[in-house]
């Protein structure tokens, strides 16, 4: 048996008997070899344990993996030559938005393009069910205020078909996609549905009340929910300004969220605490004080969005130090990390740095083709670069101020800049105006040119500290925000840029083992969500996989479609290089392309998806 290691191939095996399926016996007459619905030959198998990599064959019958082992006999409907490919479990994305979308679409793009076979959404306490009558529109509000949905797609995509938790489970049971789809049930839209306008205006709840939201989501959990979220930070609001349902609720009604999956007998707790998006740099600890009690008196896992703030560059540290610290005293606590800095996209398309000047929003209405045209008139070009923006609009205030830190994003994309590549660099080379550079920049591409500005994960100017997290034993992956901030970003594509630039292509630091990145993404993060069934390539195991021509993988740049319901526009963001995605045994992409196999099912907690 041949194993692959830099570029080169080896003798190696299997590393234990588990690997190995029954009736590979070479002596067989004929008529006793296996069929299978699926073959891969040949593959460099990285199994998502964390194990070496290997080379072998994986056989898939009855949408579950049947055999691995060196040259495979028997006869499969389909084969697949993976020679000099990696074979991988496929991606478990944890911290996704898909909660509207997965009503209507059964692709799930960006995510489908990345290798994510299983998708959870209902994160950071929002989502809509379970919904009284009549308050659809307050859900869809909140959800466009708090992760950036268009409303009007929401409103004219989303069939309301439901009221309580469990009922919106049954209709997505009713529905098929691309991928899996696990849900959190999430704090927001329970509170206003026990509390009404008193709970959406977070008043504090009575014993009465909370006494009832535990048992919403004992109900929801035991209806299959991954467990329960909800949300802390000032960071996330409605579109009328109020902050999400639950963000201040006092330490008995958590308890009772954690007690709802404790009385179901499974589920985990997620939220974005008080100060995760840098707003308060003292509440984290006081956060992670009550995330240990919980943890420790109800043993649900607490998971908790964790990222580097330009103000304190440390606290992630103590904060994941701390978490890791917990399990001595009985609890469980799991900070959620991204795979890369998190940052805003700037281009025509998109957020304009040149908003609320009066010659630009005259035009900005105008089809891309036409806006290019009428920016690349002498006068408008020098009409917009004489205005400033009015005093009371931060947004233009904070963007001209911060062109020391704003990059070029390029093609392909790259999310570890140097500080050459920023536009205050890039004009002084050049003997320009930061303004006048900046506008010929987002002209190019015709008009598609996108800079990247980032506000968290990169106070240090690299990405030093985030290697640091994802080598952190208590950290898990998360945060690619799959199907929000349509409008201003595409961290849906995370999986693709953790394999090629962490593995592989990083120049400004130490690199990660590729078995590595692949575990914290595939088995890591399926086990923390009860999702045993997956994960991992292993006899018995959910065929979940992707093969990966990881030499030639590459992340391409984002872009603007205008696809979603009632002509909704958002980013999404292809790859190359995935040769093909499988789901429960089924190639639902070839060469980068949708098959149209719709085999992703809802998962419910407690059962085989």
């Amino acid at each position: 048996m041949r194993s692959w290691d830099s570029g080169r191939w080896i003798r190696t095996q299997p590393s234990d008997a588990s690997r190995v399926g029954p009736n590979l016996g070479r002596d067989r007459p004929e008529s006793d070899q296996p069929m299978y619905d699926l073959l891969i030959r040949n593959g460099v198998i990285i199994d998502g344990t964390g194990a070496d990599r290997y080379v072998g064959d994986v056989a898939v019958h009855d949408s579950k993996i049947a055999a691995i082992g060196p040259e495979l006999e028997g006869e499969a409907s389909e084969e697949i030559d993976a020679q000099g490919c990696i074979v991988i479990p496929g991606f478990v994305d944890v911290h996704t938005h898909y909660d509207g979308q997965v009503t209507w679409d059964p692709v799930l793009e960006p995510s489908a393009s990345h290798g994510v076979t299983t998708v959870v959404t209902g994160n950071c306490g929002v989502g809509f069910a379970p919904v009284k009558p009549g308050a659809e529109e307050w859900l869809i509000q909140l959800m466009e205020g708090v992760e950036d949905i268009p409303g009007a797609a929401l409103a004219e995509g989303i069939d309301w078909s439901w009221e309580t938790f469990p009922e919106y489970l049954d209709s997505l049971d009713r529905r098929s996609w691309g991928l899996d789809v696990g849900c959190l049930v999430p704090h927001g839209a329970v509170r206003a549905y026990v509390m009404g306008e008193r709970g959406a205006r977070n008043e504090p709840a009575n014993s009465e009340e909370i006494a009832e939201m535990r048992r919403i989501v004992r109900e929801a959990v035991a209806a299959g929910a991954l467990g329960v979220s909800t949300s802390r930070t000032l960071a996330h609001t409605a579109m009328d300004g109020e902050p999400v349902p639950g963000t201040f609720a006092a330490e008995d009604e958590l308890y009772a969220l954690a007690r709802g999956c404790a009385d179901a007998g499974r589920g985990l707790l997620e939220l974005a605490p008080m100060g995760s998006a840098g707003e308060d740099t003292v509440a984290p600890h006081t956060e992670v004080d009550w995330m240990v009690r919980i943890s420790k008196e109800t043993g649900v896992p607490v998971s908790f969005v964790l990222v580097q703030i330009n103000d304190e560059p440390e606290l992630w540290r103590s904060l994941m130090d701390r978490s890791a610290a917990a399990a001595a005293a009985g609890a469980s606590l799991h900070p959620q990390i991204a795979g890369r800095l998190n940052g805003i996209l700037l281009g025509l398309e998109g957020l304009s740095p040149w908003r609320q000047r009066p010659s630009w929003d005259e035009i900005e209405h105008l089809p891309l083709p036409e806006l290019v045209t009428e920016l690349r008139r002498p006068e408008r070009r020098a009409a917009i670069l004489a205005e400033t923006p009015a005093t009371d609009n931060p947004f233009s205030q904070f963007i001209l101020g911060s062109l020391h830190r704003i990059y070029v994003l390029g093609d392909p994309p790259d999310y570890e800049p140097g500080p050459e590549r920023t536009i205050k660099a890039m004009a002084a080379a050049q003997g320009r105006e930061l303004d006048d550079l900046l506008y010929d920049m987002l002209l190019e591409d015709e008009g598609k040119a996108l800079l990247l500005f980032p506000f968290l994960n990169y106070a240090d100017g690299n990405g030093d500290a985030l290697r640091e997290m994802l080598q952190h034993p208590a950290g898990v992956v998360g945060l690619s925000d799959g199907g929000a901030h349509c409008g201003v970003i595409c961290d849906a594509s995370q999986p693709t840029w953790l394999l090629t630039h962490w593995a592989r292509d990083r120049s400004r630091g130490e690199q990660l083992p590729l078995e590595f990145i692949v575990k914290k993404q595939t088995g890591d993060t399926a086990r923390l969500f009860g999702l045993d069934d997956r994960g991992t390539i292993e006899v018995g195991a959910k065929a979940d996989l992707n093969v990966v021509d990881f030499d030639n993988l590459s992340l391409l740049p984002p872009r603007v479609a205008r696809d979603l319901p009632a002509g909704g526009k958002r980013f999404v963001q292809s790859a190359k290089g995935y040769r093909a995605t499988i789901v429960s045994g089924q190639i639902t992409r070839r060469d980068d392309a949708d098959t149209g196999a719709r085999p992703g099912r809802l998962v419910r907690a407690g059962s085989d998806a």
